[in-house]
């Protein structure tokens, strides 16, 4: 209640600037006349002019025509070898301006809440930690290039933009502006119901101009059987220095798990990232909740506590044919893992019972091919923000070997996975297949078959604004699976808007659709996406057979709000109709929710590792 009070406090006393209508292309001429005509009408008196200023941003009126254009193509091949004589780091305001329109300037309450309420970014952390390229270097486009990307994949930075200025009087010569803009560092939550009930949380992701981030949140609950006050804490340093290495801890202490843990991380950023790896250790307890396959009915808990740490590091080398046309973006990687859990705490174990809960170790190894590149494009999962779409594909066969306390097992995996626009823009295409299995003389070991496809559609025109069609299909297959470890269809695995710990088995198939219209309005300085959806799914155990299994249902409407210059999460609002979830008590559900902003999938290879059940 108070994170929309706070909001509501702070947006209705300004109106925020939309960068994703000056995306638009000289197409929507129209709507530029539609808003100029509602703004003369709203004009006539102060009651209305104030009405219009609340509820509608002149982003029609104010960008210039085709401020972006061809942004699939690299801007600094052009600029290639010159020498880059000065780098300009230029701060926009979080309120009211815009990098593809530095011409654009907020009012004056934008201004001024800008700079009241928000620490940018220190110019020496971006110098220091966010740029690829320093004064005297030879301008590379990719590096540029791939350095706006790595700006914006930043949780404290909405949108960022490098322009290259070349010297007039020295031709070889080029001075370098970068244009940032933050994210609203500050996010409070709270739901207070009653005296003995309540949760805050506070969220700064961006500590005094650091860019580091500090999620804190408390929960008390006087009712609570197991615990009443519950807590966790999340430090996260995007950057540390030069290195690209992200360091993080954490602290949870919460009903049904309590962590203590520490990551250092870096990730094959680009294609010219060498190394990458990470340093991961901790402890955790948790609450555990599993049902019996063949009887539903039955549920078991009990508590599961180890301490464990895992690491792993990563070489990349250029693809060995030079004048191959995939050289460039072409990359070989080759990596190692080690990682080990010790058990506390948990069930009883035998050599063929809660085999997830072995004491165990792991050595992997993989070697694989990369090759990735990206295009710009908007209105995907963002609401106007620009949007770099991974293009590429990659091949990686991992293979390893673990020791648990009965006895020794090896493991083999391999994982494919391409994306790319469609030919005459149909769209964007995405499929990833992943098989791996353990081994052991010639016995049954557990293994997975997994297979996903992404389709995305091209913006289709609609009236004043674009819609986009989305499809997801999932398949997965256990092979000798532990009794307590399957999968489940509910939420983001399947069936949004569910949480049944019913829809459970071994093998699963869903089918996802969702067609989302992106609103040309905005609603007290949010845009507004409205999205109608259907999900099918099928899970069953080893025994039955996929097909046989009933299909189970979710239909839906809804509507996301979101402001891309807030840190906050997209709020989203859903009606959904469920005709046959089991144990359900009600086929219609709604909530009002928080939604993290999804991104598409990398084509970077990570660590080594075991194929996901999921």
């Amino acid at each position: 209640m108070f994170r929309f009070l706070f909001l509501f406090l702070i947006i209705t006393t300004t109106t925020l600037a939309q960068r994703a209508d000056s995306l638009r292309n000289s197409g929507m001429n129209m709507d530029s006349v539609r808003y100029t005509n509602l703004k003369i009408r709203m004009s006539k008196t102060k009651f209305s002019r104030s009405l219009y200023r609340l509820l509608f941003r002149d982003v029609y009126n104010q960008g210039k025509k085709g401020e972006i254009k061809a942004i699939e193509t690299n801007p600094f091949t052009q600029y290639e070898g010159m020498v880059i004589r000065k780098i300009v780091i230029k701060q926009l305001d979080v309120l009211g301006e815009s990098v593809y329109d530095t011409t654009r300037k907020g009012k004056q309450l934008e201004r001024f809440l800008s700079k009241t309420f928000h620490t940018n970014t220190r110019e020496r952390i971006i110098r220091k930690s966010f740029l690829r390229f320093s004064e005297g270097d030879e301008i590379q486009a990719s590096v540029l290039r791939d350095n706006e990307r790595l700006l914006r994949r930043n949780g404290t930075i909405t949108d960022a933009r490098i322009i290259v200025i070349p010297r007039a009087d020295v031709t070889w010569m080029a001075d370098i502006l970068v244009l940032i803009q933050d994210s609203w560092s500050w996010n409070i939550s709270a739901s207070p119901s009653k005296f003995n009930k309540f949760s805050l949380g506070l969220n700064n992701t961006n500590v005094n101009g650091t860019t580091h981030q500090q999620l804190t949140k408390i929960r008390y609950d006087a009712g609570d059987t197991i615990r009443k006050f519950q807590f966790r804490t999340i430090y996260t340093i995007p950057y540390i220095g030069k290195t690209f290495i992200t360091g993080q801890a954490n602290f949870i202490y919460e009903r049904d798990q309590e962590i203590q843990s520490l990551v250092f991380s870096r990730s094959f950023l680009t294609t010219e990232t060498k190394y990458a790896g990470s340093l991961e250790a901790g402890h955790a307890k948790l609450r555990q909740f599993k049902r019996n396959l063949d009887d539903l009915d039955e549920e078991s808990r009990y508590q599961t506590g180890f301490y464990y740490y895992d690491i792993w590091l990563g070489r990349s080398f250029k693809f060995p044919f030079k004048n191959s046309s995939l050289s460039e973006k072409s990359r070989l990687v080759f990596a190692m893992r080690h990682n080990k859990y010790n058990y506390t705490r948990r069930p009883e174990v035998r050599a063929d019972t809660n085999i997830i809960y072995w004491d165990r170790s792991a050595t992997l190894m993989s070697f694989g091919y990369s090759n990735r590149s990206y295009k710009r494009d908007v209105l995907i999962y963002g609401f106007g923000r620009t949007e770099d779409v991974p293009v590429g594909n990659l091949l990686a066969v991992t293979v390893g070997q673990e020791n648990t306390e009965f006895g020794q097992r090896g493991y083999a995996g391999v994982q494919y996975a391409s994306g790319n626009y469609l030919p005459g823009s149909a769209g964007y295409l995405y499929g990833l297949l992943n098989v791996g299995s353990y081994f052991k003389n010639h016995s049954k070991q557990p293994g997975v078959i997994s297979a996903q496809t992404n389709y995305i559609s091209k913006l289709i025109p609609f009236r004043y604004s674009y819609f986009r069609q989305f499809l997801t299909v999932r398949y997965t297959r256990g092979l000798n699976r532990d009794p307590v470890d399957y999968i489940n269809i509910s939420r983001e695995n399947g069936i949004r808007g569910i949480n049944s710990d019913r829809l459970i088995g071994t093998k699963k198939f869903t089918l996802g659709l969702e067609t989302v219209y992106f609103s040309e309005k905005s609603l007290l300085g949010f845009r507004i996406a409205y999205y109608v959806f259907a999900d099918f799914g099928l899970v069953a155990q080893d025994r039955l057979h996929l097909w046989d299994t009933p299909v189970y249902q979710g239909y839906g409407l809804g509507l996301r709000l979101r402001n891309e210059n807030l840190s906050i999460n997209t709020l989203q609002l859903r009606f959904g109709y469920y005709p046959n979830i089991p144990g359900s008590s009600s086929s219609m559900r709604y909530a009002i929710e928080g939604n993290t902003p999804l991104r598409l999938r990398d084509f970077d290879i990570a660590a080594p590792s075991m194929v996901p059940y999921q």
